[in-house]
């Protein structure tokens, strides 16, 4: 594109939006200013952009429909084979709808993104089929990413793979329900807010999000930086750990990743947890949402560690209460901010700015209605937010972390591991389409007290399935130390191989 000196009556506008009083001779001598600023504009725009090269063949793949979509997950099917040697060769991959994938269209569950197609793969694409992996497709996500339940995509519900017309949970709505089908063997989820850990808990497969930055989220759209994470939905605890191993590791771009520590997760498989002490975090249970069934699922689960050696005591963490508030100011002024007027990425950081998608998403601003209900309540709230309070709140949020980490780790001097639910209810019926918003929102956003406190303190949680109630799966959260998912992975792995959990 060409960049042109902007007029004297643009210049006056734009003082008079900042609040600057300027004269007609005044315009004209800040559009004089400006001339130079708009040749390094143009110098810019001439330069080869800095993306990573991509590999493996593709093709654009289609929309399925009907039979060769049942649960509606399915937003792209194609197929990318990778490396012909390597860990994960053998195994299917499905990718969340806001991962990159180049010459692949992306819509991360809103119509308003329909028609872009990204120039670059996510690097956790190139490290996956530099593994050996082949990508089968792309799966639909929630509108933006921006519930907790499967019924906000453009493409409508995703239905849960153990109960049609039931949620498959959000925002990695489509990854849980592929690999709860058993249509591939792993699937791409993000986390924000408990995006992996609730599908993964109302599907029934294993979800992990890692330790803020182990995964690098380059290629992946934001929301909001202090609490973005990516990551692996698997059927088992071991193909998770497999997989955590492809996936993790500093690339360069992300700054999330600093001090950046893996491990090789599946030598912590077959362990077991004798000698390990849990901790059971009261305040998780007995939730004004929980339902009995769920609660007394996981603390059979909870009695079932002990049973195999390990030290079970309750632990009670009162400031985990306040989480999900603490939460909130950052999730509602942040993804505000940065994912949408900032064009998706916002500013202020190094990263790798994937430019294209700025361009195209920035059309969402003259087709806001048809952004989902939530997104719409959540935009609302963090613009007058910032209208009344500055970004003041979002700050004392930040800072109330630091508080709400310390309280965790204080708790991880005594113990390996915190256990909780991962959510307290089970999955719910999906929303009909005479929904009304307040039910909307509420199927959205009812399931996150015990998933969001561990974004904004960045320790890494599991969710795993641990049993049954009314046909539908209950998950059990399994919270570590900033950087040791190996312990996590070697808890879950002994929980999974002590029976079948849908008998449990």
């Amino acid at each position: 594109m060409t960049i042109k000196l902007p007029t004297k009556d643009q210049v006056t506008q734009t003082a008079n939006e900042l609040g600057i009083t300027i004269t007609d001779d005044d315009a004209s001598s800040f559009q004089a200013l400006m001339q130079g600023y708009v040749d390094s504009y143009n110098i810019v725009d001439k330069m080869p952009d800095e993306l990573p090269k991509v590999d493996y063949p593709r093709t654009p793949g289609y929309r399925p429909e009907g039979d060769d979509n049942k649960l509606n997950a399915w937003a792209v099917k194609s197929e990318i084979k990778g490396a012909s040697e390597g860990p994960l060769v053998g195994k299917t991959v499905a990718l969340k709808d806001n991962v990159m994938v180049a010459g692949m269209g992306m819509m991360n569950g809103s119509s308003t993104l329909d028609g872009y197609i990204p120039d670059v793969d996510a690097t956790i694409v190139t490290r996956l089929l530099d593994a050996g992996a082949t990508v089968k497709g792309k799966v639909h996500c929630e509108c933006f990413c921006l519930s907790g339940g499967s019924h906000t995509s453009a493409f409508g519900n995703v239905h849960n793979p153990m109960k049609m017309g039931y949620s498959a949970g959000g925002s990695s709505s489509g990854s849980a329900a592929v690999v709860g089908a058993g249509d591939v063997d792993m699937a791409i989820g993000g986390d924000q807010g408990g995006s992996i850990r609730i599908p993964a808990a109302y599907s029934g497969i294993v979800g992990m999000k890692g330790t803020w930055g182990l995964v690098p989220y380059t290629g992946v759209m934001p929301i909001e930086i202090f609490f973005d994470h990516t990551g692996p939905m698997t059927r088992t605890v071991s193909e998770n750990a497999l997989f955590m191993e492809v996936l993790a590791g500093p690339d360069g771009f992300d700054t999330r990743q600093m001090g950046c520590k893996t491990a090789k997760y599946t030598d912590y498989l077959g362990k077991g947890v004798q000698g390990m002490k849990i901790g059971v975090l009261k305040e998780a249970f007995g939730l004004p949402k929980s339902q009995d069934d769920v609660d007394k699922k996981v603390r059979e689960a909870a009695t079932r560690f002990k049973e195999m050696g390990a030290t079970i005591e309750e632990v009670s963490i009162p400031m985990h209460l306040q989480g999900p508030d603490i939460w909130t100011p950052i999730g509602m002024e942040g993804l505000t901010q940065t994912m949408m007027m900032g064009d998706g990425y916002g500013l202020s950081r190094q990263d790798l700015y994937v430019t294209s998608l700025m361009d195209y998403h920035r059309g969402w601003r003259q087709r806001a209605d048809e952004l989902s209900e939530t997104l719409k309540l959540a935009m609302m709230w963090g613009s007058m937010a910032d209208k009344m309070f500055g970004k003041r709140f979002y700050g004392k949020a930040v800072n109330l972390t630091t508080r709400l980490r310390a309280a965790y780790d204080k708790a991880f001097e005594e113990y390996d591991l915190l256990l909780t639910p991962t959510l307290p209810v089970k999955a719910s019926k999906l929303p009909g389409p005479d929904a009304t918003r307040e039910e909307i929102c509420e199927l959205a956003f009812e399931m996150l007290p015990n998933t969001s406190p561990f974004n904004i303190t960045h320790h890494p949680a599991i969710s795993l399935p641990c049993g049954l109630s009314d046909g539908l799966p209950i998950g059990l959260q399994l919270v570590g130390r900033m950087w040791e998912e190996g312990t996590i992975y070697q808890a879950a792995d002994a929980f999974e191989k002590s029976g079948d959990w849908k008998t449990f």
